[in-house]
């Protein structure tokens, strides 16, 4: 049985890969750096070809986004990793955006998602949009951004998923849903759902909601014959 934990292991395994691989595609870093650090990241448990693969898949996906942006502007800049702070609507809420594409115009944020097992679609993805937030956050003052786009790319489920919003309606969903359904979570006075989410969630083992769902589904079961 493979912990949880060596599932996240794994996927930072293969975070530290793309971005690697993607800053050689893009020409930040040489091939002797891209070489020599490829080979130290090798040495670890969770390294394949499947997963360099991946990251090549990843990268040149990277690359032909952002070459598509400088085409229609030619200060379009791309960055790796970017720390997004989205504590303007949710309290102490931060993340890292695996890669933001930024043009006049246009906000296109990637997340890269390794595993396998659930496919995740950007289509009003809660995370991606947080992430959008943060990342409008630091560039829009610098860019007249009017659309956001949003990309799950998740090669091992050949999955690239789009969701593109216009920025205003993103701020609006912010201000009228996100901030007050932040606000009740934070005091512990929002209402629990349970759900396929629920997976994902440290405390799923002691969490009354998912055990009274549980019993629900165990009663309104078909009976075995």
């Amino acid at each position: 049985c493979i912990r949880d934990s060596e599932y996240a292991e794994e996927g930072t395994a293969a975070h530290e890969l793309c971005e690697l691989t993607a800053r050689y595609f893009l020409g930040e870093v040489s091939e002797m750096d891209f070489e020599n650090r490829r080979d130290e990241l090798a040495k670890g448990p969770y390294y394949n070809a499947e997963m360099q693969e991946c990251a090549n898949d990843y990268a040149r996906f990277v690359a032909e986004k952002t070459k598509a942006a400088q085409e229609s502007c030619e200060d379009a800049f791309t960055e790796l990793e970017v720390r997004v702070d989205f504590s303007k609507y949710v309290k102490d809420g931060f993340g890292t955006g695996d890669c933001v594409i930024i043009a006049d115009g246009t906000l296109h944020i990637v997340d890269y998602k390794h595993g396998r097992g659930v496919l995740v679609e950007a289509d009003d993805n809660p995370q991606m949009k947080l992430y959008a937030l943060g990342a409008l956050e630091l560039f829009d003052c610098i860019y007249d951004i009017d659309t956001v786009s949003m990309t799950i790319y998740q090669p091992r489920r050949s999955n690239v998923s789009t969701f593109t919003i216009p920025k205003q309606e993103l701020c609006e969903w912010a201000d009228k849903v996100l901030t007050p359904t932040a606000e009740l979570a934070f005091n512990g006075s929002g209402e629990y759902h349970c759900g396929e989410w629920c997976q994902f969630c440290k405390a799923k083992a002691d969490c009354r909601e998912r055990a009274k769902a549980n019993i629900c589904l165990l009663y309104t079961s078909p009976s075995p014959r």
